[in-house]
């Protein structure tokens, strides 16, 4: 029996928790800010913008969508960025990807302060979670969300063989660390590795981050492993799946996550926690 891992319920428990710390801060007098920048009008980003500021004044956060014309330069974005940084009524900067063309994807990111980095792109918070730094500084919210839906299904990543497939610097890598510092042992497996499909089946714990639809089939995954599948593609009839065959994985899996449904709606409610966590630590001076 294959335990399917709720994504929404999940969530919804983070977001109660959250709205109930942004009503404390709120009596304190400070009140958790976030500022989302889009660049140009993709159809898809613009979208991801809307449902995370309905999100940020639902639990009661001060929340800006700043948006930029497709001709907007580097030095313009930049200027903006720096505004933001200085503003102390916002303690969350997100610029939403893809980006246009003339903008320096890394130099926005760098520009970003790092106790404003609320994507936990920035190089500063990336090293610190790579080597497990202590205190307090935010973490990628997408691996940090799938983090909390292992959590609330008790499943401990120590001394488990963990599988992450695919290497970016969003899921991937993040992920590696995050279940690394959780003391599993984590293989990153990507497009180049020799039998993918066989070093997947050696997974207590399989994360799939490509964007190829039903990449891993029931075939390729150990009987019991955790499949948590970040994938969001469309099929050829239109319909949303993911990275996992999940009919296929049905009754091979412990537990997976579906698509919709799964990491989709962790990776905004982590996104708002990780906003009022700025706050609360801007508030104590960290």
């Amino acid at each position: 029996m294959t335990t399917l891992i709720d994504g929404k319920a999940v969530a919804k428990q983070v977001n109660q928790a959250t709205q109930a710390e942004v009503a404390k801060l709120v009596e304190q007098g400070v009140q958790p800010g976030i500022v989302v920048i889009i660049v140009g009008a993709d159809p898809a980003s613009q979208i991801y913008v809307r449902n995370k500021n309905r999100k940020a004044e639902k639990l009661g956060m001060h929340s800006i969508v700043r948006e930029l014309p497709v001709s907007t330069t580097q030095a313009e974005l930049l200027s903006i960025i720096a505004e933001y940084n200085a503003d102390p009524s916002i303690h969350g900067i997100l610029v939403q990807s893809p980006l246009p063309k003339q903008i320096n994807e890394p130099l926005v990111t760098m520009a970003i302060d790092p106790k404003k980095d609320v994507d936990g792109f920035h190089p500063t918070n990336v090293g610190k979670l790579v080597t497990n730094f202590p205190g307090n500084y935010p973490v990628a919210n997408t691996p940090r969300g799938i983090m909390t839906m292992l959590a609330a299904y008790d499943i401990d990543p120590a001394g488990k063989t963990a599988v992450v497939i695919g290497r970016s610097t969003i899921v991937g890598k993040p992920m590696a660390a995050l279940l690394t510092n959780a003391n599993a042992t984590v293989t990153i497996a990507h497009s180049r590795t020799a039998d993918l499909k066989a070093v997947a089946r050696t997974a207590d714990i399989l994360v799939v981050a490509t964007g190829i639809a039903h990449l891993i089939s029931g075939a390729d995954i150990k009987p019991g492993a955790t499949v948590i599948d970040v994938g969001m593609d469309r099929d050829e009839n239109g319909k949303l799946v993911g990275d996992v065959d999940f009919d296929s994985a049905q009754g091979i899996a412990g537990a997976i996550t579906p698509v919709p449904g799964g990491v989709g709606p962790m990776t905004i409610a982590t996104l708002m926690q990780t906003t009022v966590e700025l706050a609360k630590w801007s508030d104590l001076g960290e």
